[in-house]
């Protein structure tokens, strides 16, 4: 009986003592927003030193937080990017290649090819665990706004799926909206926007903005996935494409596409400015992970990806390159930069992380937000694409991929492997690699497989001793 008695007085005197602590770590676990654009290109921010561009709050963004310079996407194409950062693995080990389609098949290339792309992958798997499900088991609340594109094209382009949507894979909250992206237009565009600063409402954004203000009993992650910057580029903000008018010199290669794509940018601005505003309105900033990323690397017919070679839809970097910023008071240094390669399959193991969760099973690793960090880690960064590109087309398309071609080039099966300051790229087509030491050819101008053959076989067996051991799907001869 006196040890009932004792038992009973111990667990009413440890009880406040064990709450108090839950309740501490519950306050110390960040909220997550994270904001993914689409398209948008390493080097159109004004914090990544464009000229003209003008992106005040992203800008504001990078001040208060950690930017980084050797930030990679997944994938240089949109639904194996979001697959890949979702899930923690790359490419190559997820099967998730390419862009989801409305049917099942193999890709349709209107050219003849020398080798046959993968079966097409049509929908995340659900066997697969993303950011939201493992954020979830830890106690938090998980919310998904934009652009899904990871399930089959469901009742029209970029329908979410009842079975493979962002609830599937779970995301307890989930709106689909298109927002006041052209996707909505429909046939009727919105009228003009003359009068300066004046921007058009975007219902996706207003979804965001209200989820992060209303008050949330436990920590949250939500996932801001903007349909800009990527094409139709097309405005109604006429004040704003009248200013670029005026303001992009006259002797700009493509100018009239780079007037339009500059409003189309300053709108995503606008956007994360709102984003930012909710989360300062919501009294939790100091408290708020933010990171902002984009899919893949820039459209070549609308904005300049130089110094960078190439675009969206290879491998050089300027489709994979992307800007990358990270804010998180007490932990991120406000003004840094980071050198450090870091790809988009990083992210799940920096948010679990974060959240004081345990990482297993995947491919990446949490980011470190320490300025000092060495460039020339020798962790392998990996990219796998075994697809051709453009599918309509792809007989006009250019044959070279250069820098700022401002066209649309041939892409062909291709794979790479970054190990400190190298990159290797290895062609399927005719089993060529290309070498390059990115410390001081950014460009990839100099090949150095002749000259440093030793370094070019050494990545090279890398490279394929990876996707062998993750039976990476590869193109075959026909």
């Amino acid at each position: 009986m006196k040890y009932l008695q004792f038992q009973t007085l111990l667990i009413a005197f440890l009880a406040p003592i064990c709450w108090t602590n839950f309740a501490i770590a519950e306050e110390t676990r960040p909220n997550f927003v994270f904001i993914l654009a689409d398209d948008l290109a390493w080097s159109d921010l004004g914090c990544y030193g464009h000229s003209w561009h003008r992106t005040p709050n992203i800008d504001q963004l990078a001040q208060g937080g950690t930017r980084f310079t050797s930030a990679y996407a997944s994938a240089p194409i949109c639904s194996a990017s979001r697959a890949s950062l979702l899930t923690g693995k790359t490419t190559a080990s997820l099967g998730f290649e390419f862009v989801t389609k409305g049917a099942p098949g193999r890709q349709n290339v209107d050219a003849p090819t020398v080798l046959i792309a993968p079966p097409l992958t049509l929908n995340l798997p659900l066997s697969e665990r993303t950011i939201a499900e493992r954020l979830s088991d830890l106690g938090y609340e998980t919310a998904f706004f934009g652009k899904w594109h990871l399930n089959q094209h469901h009742g029209r382009y970029l329908g979410w799926s009842p079975t493979h949507g962002p609830k599937q894979q779970g995301f307890q909250v989930a709106e689909e909206d298109f927002g006041a992206h052209p996707y909505s237009w429909g046939r009727k565009p919105p009228a003009d926007v003359v009068k300066e600063g004046d921007f058009v409402d975007d219902s996706m954004v207003d979804r965001v903005c209200r989820y992060i203000r209303q008050p949330h009993d436990r920590p949250y992650f939500v996932m801001a996935s903007s349909f800009y910057v990527h094409t139709p580029v097309r405005t109604p903000l006429k004040w704003l494409t009248d200013h670029y008018e005026k303001t992009i010199p006259a002797d700009a290669k493509n100018r009239a596409n780079r007037v339009k794509y500059a409003a189309f940018l300053e709108t995503l601005d606008h956007h994360v400015g709102q984003i930012l505003q909710s989360i300062e309105a919501s009294g939790q900033s100091d408290e708020t992970l933010v990171v902002f990323f984009s899919d893949n690397g820039g459209h070549p017919e609308y904005t300049a990806n130089a110094p960078l070679r190439g675009s969206k839809w290879n491998l050089y970097e300027g489709g994979i390159r992307v800007p990358m910023i990270v804010r998180w008071p007490g932990h991120a240094e406000p003004g840094s930069e980071n050198d450090s390669p870091t790809a988009g399959y990083d992210l799940l193991s920096t948010f679990v992380q974060a959240a004081d969760g345990d990482i297993e099973d995947v491919d990446g690793q949490a980011i470190t937000l320490s300025a000092d960090s060495d460039p020339a880690d020798q962790r392998d960064l990996i990219w796998h694409f075994p697809y051709y590109h453009p599918e309509s087309g792809y007989g006009k398309a250019k044959t070279t991929i250069g820098v700022d071609d401002f066209a649309v080039s041939k892409t062909k099966p291709q794979s790479a492997i970054r190990r400190g300051n190298y990159k290797l790229i290895w062609f399927a087509e005719d089993n060529h690699a290309e070498l390059y030491d990115l410390s001081r050819d950014l460009s990839e101008q100099i090949d150095l497989s002749e000259v440093a053959p030793a370094k070019a076989a050494e990545l090279t067996k890398a490279l394929h001793q990876y996707l062998q051991e993750h039976h990476a799907r590869m193109a075959t001869p026909r």
